[in-house]
């Protein structure tokens, strides 16, 4: 195993560690994935981000095809279609956040951005974000889509689903999770109040490129 495998695994399992801790997932929900060259690490399926270990991950050709490792998650398609949609991209973090998911179960969402820029970390870290309508996890539906929305928007929500994020390193994809699952739990927290989100202009200044 090279040295740039092994930092990669490790940040996989950081990201996944910090992710259950910090209730962005449960159980055996969500996963994560970092581009290795023309492979891909992702986790694999059935398996907790509290307890996934660097030697279970799973190792996949960017068609999503498996080479190597566990079976790698059945959603493992979806991240590689939002690696080949922005080439720019290292890592993909796709949870089930409570708020998010709460968010992505709501009718009447706007399907060109499903949740106001409240704040000005959240048109930094997201700018804005489409929503995907319903197919079941795996679905190659899904894969159509975001292959179609990721190259102008790095952040999509899944209806009644979740979020799903590619960034250039893990980490700046785990930032942009906290911050639509933070933004998420404002918006319910101000439900039946007068709000100020950004306005259009404001958000453009401060998009993500």
């Amino acid at each position: 195993m090279t040295p740039a495998e092994r930092d990669a695994r490790q940040a996989v399992v950081t990201a996944a560690h910090s992710a259950f801790a910090r209730g962005l997932t449960h159980g055996s929900t969500g996963n994560i994935s970092v581009r290795l060259g023309d492979r891909v690490l992702v986790t694999p399926t059935g398996s907790s981000l509290g307890t996934v270990t660097a030697d279970e991950l799973a190792v996949v050709d960017l068609d999503g095809r498996h080479l190597d490792g566990p079976r790698p998650s059945k959603e493992a398609v979806l991240h590689t279609a939002m690696l080949r949609a922005r080439p720019e991209a290292g890592a993909v973090v796709h949870t089930h956040s409570t708020h998010a998911a709460a968010v992505s179960c709501l009718a009447d969402l706007d399907p060109a951005d499903a949740l106001p820029a409240l704040t000005a970390y959240y048109a930094m870290r997201v700018g804005t974000m489409p929503l995907v309508g319903y197919h079941p996890p795996g679905d190659p539906w899904l894969v159509e889509a975001a292959e179609r929305l990721a190259p102008r928007h790095h952040a999509l929500l899944l209806a009644n689903h979740g979020p799903i994020v590619a960034a250039a390193t893990v980490t700046a994809a785990m930032d942009a999770i906290e911050e639509i699952e933070q933004t998420a739990r404002l918006f319910f927290l101000l439900q039946g109040r007068r709000t100020r989100p950004l306005s259009p202009a404001e958000v453009d200044a401060l998009r993500p490129q």
